[in-house]
């Protein structure tokens, strides 16, 4: 039976999804063993397994799979932090569900953490974004300054610049991680312990 598309023609077949999908995967893959400028068009073809027009048919350049891979690493690793903090109702109790669902996504998605390093900051050690305020992808801080302001109206932390904090934060788990990709012996499960011990510490009444 072949694939049949739905009442909008713009909206792909289950087929096509499935290969969209795949490609994805492909990409993934190809950015976190090669690194983003050697992952062409060619190489992501020869790791999904198909010819190199079957990805322009889903994908007009390198440019739009690279953003449609991206765009799905962030929707995952968010989707993940979102669900676990909203499972907690008391504001320490999600910000520490926060800490630890940041650390524990990434160590557990490695390729991902992959994709998101080599596709935002430039190949100097990893340290410098390409493109100034890409740490503000997917709107992780400022959804990180809403939870603590919810914290502070409920009486749980102290008065603070809630951007500030959330990028002070923001920067200690991504410093954590840049070095566990450097150095993979580190423990995180520990590292994960004393973030959450820095947090608390840093927003405490």
């Amino acid at each position: 039976m072949s694939a049949r598309r739905s009442a909008d023609p713009d909206r792909p077949t289950f087929t096509e999804q499935a290969r969209r999908r795949q490609l994805i995967e492909a990409t993934i893959d190809s950015i976190a063993t090669r690194g983003y400028p050697a992952t062409s068009l060619a190489a992501i073809a020869e790791q999904a397994g198909v010819s190199k027009a079957a990805v322009l048919y889903h994908y007009a350049s390198k440019d739009k799979l690279t953003e449609a891979t991206l765009a799905h690493v962030l929707g995952r690793f968010m989707a993940y932090v979102t669900e676990r903090v909203e499972r907690e109702d008391d504001p320490k109790a999600a910000l520490v569900a926060y800490v630890r669902a940041m650390i524990g996504y990434q160590q557990a998605n490695r390729r991902h953490v992959r994709v998101i390093v080599e596709m935002l900051l430039d190949d100097q050690g990893g340290t410098k974004l390409k493109t100034p305020g890409s740490h503000d992808t997917a709107g992780r801080w400022q959804g990180l300054a809403e939870l603590l302001t919810k914290g502070q109206e409920a009486g749980c932390f102290r008065e603070f610049d809630t951007r500030t904090a959330a990028l002070a934060i923001g920067g200690a788990i991504d410093g954590v991680i840049a070095h566990w990709l450097v150095h993979p012996e580190l423990d995180l499960d520990a590292a994960a312990a004393e973030l959450v011990t820095f947090t608390l510490l840093a927003v405490a009444r």
